[in-house]
């Protein structure tokens, strides 16, 4: 039976003294802030004023975000990240301490930076492109993290980077909070993106939903869980989160490699192995020390999640570079690449389908 693992940061077996009060603020670790429920996940946030128990729990809080972190479908298997923040955060609330953790530490080492040089983090940047208003060729995608190192440059080259008029840019920039300067009479701004950027994207479990008679819907896990009471957690839906990564995993890493840069995926080694039996990709034969066209960074749990310490969140410290080639090349003998993804692992034979028109009752019948 599915059980809440991790719960605003912390395993559900630590409720040592600490733990409990920063529980009662409702506060994450790993975005050194209050839990904002993983930053999609609203329509689970609970109005404390219909939970008058629960509201105890969060003193001078009406509102609190179900904060379930990871979720374990059996005492003895891994947990399952359902929440990005706690796999990876490089937000606007993260301080140096958590833009130096492990898992953040392990991604900027391959990103692949000179030492010694600012960069700037943009969240939640979208992209929207088209050659005209009736082309149906067009770019709309919305990226995670964009990482480019910071550069002083000029009102012309901000111009013709941005490929934007001076007053809108002037604009664009000042109310984003860039610095600006005047030297000999020119304009320029300090902390301009230049270089190469790099792409993240941060893809985590998604739940398959709970059912409400049986309080295994996430707010009422969370509630139950935050009470000491028995509770139940909803699933994973596996299929769900493939089939979002599976649909952008391309498109990305090309529009990256467009622009000089790259894409690192970061999931956990869970979805890993699942992608690498559901589909025609097995990542154990991309595991690599470097870069390439399509990054996969895969993080572990470990043996972590079965030896917790108190007032300690759980390490992710065993991490998996899988990269390569978005396509096989023009060989006679095509070499594995990412855009297998998007295959079959196996087909079955007619024999299946024939089977499972058997157990089907026929809805109608055509004449033609």
């Amino acid at each position: 039976m599915p059980k809440i693992f991790e719960l605003l940061g912390y395993p559900v077996s630590d409720n040592s003294s600490r733990i409990v009060e920063t529980r009662k603020r409702a506060y994450c670790p790993f975005v050194s802030g209050m839990c904002d429920g993983g930053g999609n996940r609203y329509m689970s946030d609970i109005d404390l004023r219909f939970h008058p128990e629960l509201k105890k729990m969060f003193p001078g809080l009406n509102r609190v975000p179900s904060g379930i972190c990871s979720i374990q479908l059996s005492e003895t298997s891994a947990p399952w990240i359902i929440c990005p923040r706690r796999l990876l955060y490089m937000g606007e609330k993260a301080n140096q301490d958590v833009l130096m953790g492990e898992t953040q530490t392990r991604l900027i080492e391959l990103c692949g930076f000179p030492k010694g040089i600012e960069i700037g983090i943009w969240t939640e940047v979208k992209v929207k492109y088209s050659k005209d208003d009736s082309d149906y060729s067009a770019f709309d995608y919305t990226f995670d993290y964009v990482l480019m190192p910071l550069g002083c440059v000029s009102q012309e080259q901000a111009i013709e980077e941005s490929c934007l008029e001076w007053k809108q840019l002037q604009k664009n920039l000042r109310d984003c909070g860039h610095t600006f300067s005047q030297r000999n009479g020119k304009s320029y701004i300090e902390d301009f993106p230049i270089g190469s950027p790099i792409i993240v994207e941060v893809m985590t479990s998604s739940t398959s939903g709970g059912n409400k008679k049986k309080r295994s819907c996430i707010p009422q896990a969370f509630e139950d869980c935050m009470l000491g009471k028995t509770h139940t957690a909803p699933g994973i839906n596996y299929r769900q989160v493939w089939a979002r990564m599976a649909s952008q995993l391309i498109v990305k890493s090309q529009a990256a490699m467009a622009w000089n840069g790259k894409t690192i995926w970061v999931l956990q080694d869970l979805l890993a192995d699942y992608i690498s039996s559901s589909t025609a990709l097995n990542l154990h034969q991309f595991i690599a020390d470097h870069t390439d066209e399509v990054n996969i960074l895969a993080f572990s749990y470990g043996d972590n999640y079965r030896h917790t310490e108190k007032n300690k969140t759980v390490s992710l410290n065993n991490s998996v570079l899988y990269a390569g080639q978005i396509r096989s090349g023009n060989s006679n003998k095509p070499k594995p690449c990412f855009q297998d993804i998007v295959l079959a692992p196996i087909c079955p034979p007619r024999s299946s389908l024939i089977a499972a028109l058997s157990k089907k009752k026929l809805v109608n019948r055509l004449v033609v």
